[in-house]
Order: C-alpha cells, then sequence, then structure tokens
C-alpha cells in the first residue's frame, strides 16, 4: 500500500515538474552526457516533490481514515486503513524527508553544476565522484560550524560531545527547525500573495452592473452630448 500511494504520488509529481520544467539544451540528443544528468536531477528532484506532498497529505489522510474506520468499522474492504499503515507511513515520510533535506536535493544541485575533477575521464562517474566529494566537504562544514557554535554556547564537555547525538538528537530539531521555518515563510507571503491573487482577478473578471446607478450614467451621457455637439 505505502508502494502505490508513493508510486502514485511520484507519477503526479513528474507530471508536474515537466509541465513548468523550462525547455534547456540538456534534453539535446547529441549531449547524452548532460541528458543523463539532467533525467538524473529531474528524478531526484521529483522523489523529493513527492515526498514533501506525501507530508503535506498525511494528516489529512490520517484524519479520513479514521473518519471511515469510524463510520464503517465492520466492512472488511476498508480494514487496511489501521493504525499500523498511518504509523509506518508517518515513519517513512520522515525518514525520506529527511534524506531528501541532507542529501538527496544538495547532490542534485552540485551534481548538475559539475563537470567532473581536472585530469580525469569525463563521464557519469566522474560528476558523482565530484558531486560526493563537495557534497562530503559541504557537510563536515555545517557539522564543524554546529559543533564549534554549541561548543562556544555551551562551554562544557557536554556540549561538546554533543554532536555525537546527531542522529537521535539533532536530526529531529533540524527538521522541526526547517519546517518552522518553511510555515514562517508561508505565513509571510500568503497576504502578499492573496492581494496580488485578487488583483489579477479583478483584472479578467467583469464588474457586475446589478448595483449601477442607469440615471447617472444617463446624466453623464446627456453631458458627453451637449459637449460634442457644442465642439460641433
Amino acid at each position: 500500500i505505502c508502494a502505490l500511494l508513493f508510486a502514485s504520488l511520484y507519477i503526479l509529481c513528474h507530471f508536474i515538474i515537466t509541465h513548468f520544467k523550462k525547455h534547456t539544451d540538456f534534453a539535446a540528443v547529441h549531449d547524452d552526457e548532460d541528458a543523463a544528468v539532467n533525467r538524473i536531477a529531474l528524478g531526484l528532484c521529483t522523489f523529493t516533490l513527492a515526498v514533501a506532498l506525501g507530508a503535506v497529505l498525511l494528516l489529512p489522510f490520517s484524519i479520513i481514515s479514521n473518519e471511515v474506520l469510524l463510520s464503517f468499522p465492520h466492512n472488511y474492504y476498508i480494514q487496511w486503513l489501521n493504525g499500523s499503515l498511518v504509523h509506518g507511513l508517518w515513519n517513512l515520510v520522515f525518514l525520506f524527508s529527511n534524506l531528501s533535506l541532507v542529501f538527496l536535493m544538495p547532490f542534485a544541485y552540485f551534481f548538475t553544476e559539475s563537470e567532473g575533477f581536472a585530469g580525469s575521464k569525463k563521464g557519469i562517474m566522474a560528476r558523482v565522484y565530484e558531486t560526493a566529494v563537495v557534497l562530503l566537504l559541504l557537510t563536515l562544514l555545517v557539522l564543524g560550524m554546529v559543533w564549534v557554535a554549541s561548543a562556544i554556547a555551551g562551554n562544557d564537555d557536554a556540549s561538546r560531545q554533543s554532536l555525537y547525538d546527531l542522529w537521535e538528537f539533532y536530526l529531529p530539531y533540524l527538521y522541526s527547525c526547517i519546517s518552522l521555518f518553511g510555515v514562517l515563510l508561508l505565513l509571510l507571503c500568503t497576504p502578499f500573495g492573496l492581494s496580488t491573487m485578487f488583483t489579477v482577478t479583478g483584472k479578467l473578471l467583469v464588474k457586475p452592473r446589478l448595483l449601477e446607478d442607469l440615471d447617472e450614467q444617463l446624466s453623464c451621457t446627456r453631458l458627453e452630448e451637449a459637449a460634442v455637439s457644442r465642439r460641433i
């Protein structure tokens, strides 16, 4: 069931990305290497978008499945909507969200920008090696900065050893902090988006004429007619 749900989301996200993706020269027939890099990056971005869409739809899916089970408690065909399925989906979404956030999206960006190390053979593997090295160096840099900042802020042995609790402590809080940043960005951008949406809608739609004053229009028309007559 989880595989079927994710496959459906992946296909939907693939159509969404290919619809909005701008035409690039990577898809040219004469350049197979750049086309393969573009396809790999497109697959990673589609996977990440599918995980993000699954994370957004997970709460409504949990609520709807609970209501369906309460409405039809003895129906055999909907017993797969149980708590173990929802719990497993939550765990998978949390795992793949961290994986996409920390590894897949940076890898996709560095992979499209890579050209291979100087002096090495050109090809996909050369780009993969360069991307892996750059991503490893970036990870070490970020972890070192976090460790130094934690040591400076705490100034004790416990804070210097806190980096060892990376998997159990820092990754969940990192995911929560980035989610909070996304929510704050959404709250900041929503008023501007709504104002722009209403402005564009007001320009496209024809305003209703039910509440217009016909006498005022007739008087304006008479004044315009009189002005034109005087000019003639």
